[in-house]
């Protein structure tokens, strides 16, 4: 299945995102919690509405996000220690942000990499304009009950791929974690997954395989699957 241009979704309904991407909000705090070097100069790459910036404790130098949704960057905290680049983050060159800002002490990104259309590109780029790197990422493991009821693959990056291409640039720790958020009904569910920028593939569907997975769907809850990767010397 191919990845929707989920950036129309994520400038559809970034005023209400902070309110429906509660999963996201506590991956960017179990990725923060874990990095320990405390790095100085920051790149984020997805920054959305700021759920990285938001969670760092200690004191800083400079933090460039890259975020190609205006209505999101718009929601970013700005001061003058940060720069918001409103660009996609496929395309920007990470050399070039270097040239301008140095090279940088860590590469972050949460909730954000499992849209990217070359994945492997943004981690090689990221081993040249960084020591560290601290990644969150959404697997195919996600709605995982979904892809089976509607017999549809799952866009979302492999963790067995992740961690290939993570391996050929660092020495890292990498674990995987599950939510799962609970919901009254199954329309519940659905209306989530639509504002909370996750929705996997399923606008895909058409109305009436739409209303079949509502009457089947299983569970009271939507589960997700995260694969954590933070370089080993962020625990020197």
């Amino acid at each position: 299945m191919l990845k929707k241009n989920h950036s129309l979704e994520f400038e559809k309904h970034a005023k209400l995102y902070d309110k429906f991407s509660k999963v996201q909000k506590e991956v960017a705090v179990e990725l923060i919690k874990n990095i320990k070097s405390k790095p100085k100069k920051i790149l984020d790459i997805g920054c959305g509405s700021g759920a990285i910036y938001k969670n760092i404790s200690w004191d800083i130098d400079k933090f460039v996000g890259v975020d190609n949704s205006s209505s999101m960057c718009s929601l970013h905290p700005k001061n003058s220690k940060t720069e918001i680049i409103c660009e996609d983050f496929d395309a920007i060159k990470f050399d070039g942000l270097c040239e301008v800002f140095g090279k940088f002490d860590m590469i972050i990104s949460s909730s954000s990499l499992q849209w990217s259309k070359d994945i492997e590109n943004i981690f090689a780029q990221s081993k040249k304009s960084s020591k560290d790197i601290a990644f969150a990422i959404f697997t195919d493991k996600t709605f995982q009950d979904i892809y089976k009821i509607t017999k549809k693959q799952s866009f979302l990056p492999k963790v067995e791929d992740i961690s290939r291409y993570a391996k050929e640039n660092w020495d890292v720790k990498i674990w995987q974690k599950r939510y799962r958020l609970y919901f009254e009904d199954n329309l519940s569910k659905f209306r989530y997954i639509k504002k909370s920028g996750t929705s996997g593939g399923v606008e895909r569907l058409s109305y009436k395989q739409m209303r079949e997975l509502i009457r089947r769907y299983p569970n009271d809850y939507l589960e997700f699957e995260v694969i954590f990767i933070i370089s080993y010397s962020n625990n020197t």
